[in-house]
């Protein structure tokens, strides 16, 4: 704010205003220095109205400093949960004000529930598939679909099972089969990996190949349907199926109990790519929506990266 300039008449009333000015200074001295005062042709405010004037500039400016509390609500595919939950509570540490809410589940059950309205911030698919379903709906946040891991189809059993099973060309030698259904990943990979060693015909969508046309394809065996990858190890690691389909990352912390009869190669079962997206979520509010998209932006860094490897992940995708 500018000095306001003293109309009168001549010299002596401009030589007034100068002694009234520099007197000014002098009783103020603590709290103004005289080149202010004198050099700068400028008027300070006091102390109390500084303070209320830098307030409001600042009134309406978030301070990126003090967040909000929010809560996120994050779909990942069942095999992602022992990896998630340790991605989140890293996450959280560094922002105490963010929680973080999983629903686990095969990625066609998770699709199916955001399609009808379920509140979500990120989807984390096992497939493509989804995904790209989820896109055709309209509701990607534009630019932050990623491709995160790759994982791998593993045949296993019980390291007690006595199984005669070696792999999935002699799988019709199990007693019992745990599989999940086609609409969930490791499902729709294990049917691709039966076509392509001819167990089962070739079909067009080999998601829609029911599991009794599996069963009838090897010789009558005992299948025993799952609604993901989790329960297909539960299934048998207590021993009620004697081999199931997992993915490779599932062996993790089960190393004891489980033997990897066949490690299923990519020319049978495609890549196993796993992408993340933000969802258009219409109930979230700015805070929310920001939480989203930072924690999306943590599980593709760096960091992230070398705790998906500690799980049997692979980071290196496109």
């Amino acid at each position: 704010m500018h000095l306001r300039k003293m109309v009168g008449s001549g010299k002596k009333t401009w030589r007034r205003a100068g002694a009234l000015l520099l007197a000014g200074c002098l009783l103020s001295g603590s709290a103004v220095g005289l080149t202010g005062c004198a050099g700068k042709n400028e008027k300070t405010e006091p102390q109390g109205k500084q303070a209320e004037a830098k307030a409001t500039q600042k009134k309406g400016k978030a301070d990126p400093g003090k967040k909000e509390e929010t809560e996120i609500q994050v779909f990942i595919a069942a095999s992602l949960n022992t990896v998630m939950t340790e991605l989140a509570e890293n996450y959280e540490k560094e922002h105490p004000k963010v929680k973080i809410t999983y629903n686990a589940d095969s990625s066609g059950t998770l699709l199916t529930q955001i399609e009808e309205g379920y509140e979500c911030d990120i989807f984390f698919s096992a497939a493509q598939k989804q995904m790209d379903q989820l896109e055709a709906d309209g509701l990607i946040v534009d630019g932050t679909r990623k491709n995160v891991v790759n994982n791998q189809v593993v045949l296993l059993t019980r390291k007690d099972s006595g199984t005669e099973v070696t792999g999935l060309e002699d799988l019709d030698k199990a007693k019992s089969i745990a599989l999940a259904g086609g609409s969930v990943p490791v499902g729709k990979y294990t049917r691709e990996a039966l076509v392509n060693i001819r167990i089962l015909p070739e079909t067009e969508d080999v998601s829609k190949i029911r599991t009794e046309e599996v069963s009838k394809a090897l010789g009558g065996v005992e299948i025993s349907e799952q609604d993901n990858v989790s329960k297909v190890l539960i299934a048998v690691t207590e021993g009620s199926c004697e081999v199931g389909t997992t993915y490779y990352s599932d062996t993790y912390g089960y190393e004891d109990q489980v033997k990897v009869l066949q490690t299923v190669s990519y020319d049978l079962t495609g890549n196993v790519i796993y992408p993340i997206c933000q969802v258009e979520n219409k109930e979230a509010d700015d805070a929310q929506k920001e939480a989203a998209a930072e924690f999306l932006e943590y599980v593709v860094s760096d960091e992230a990266k070398a705790i998906f490897e500690s799980y049997y992940f692979d980071t290196q995708v496109e």
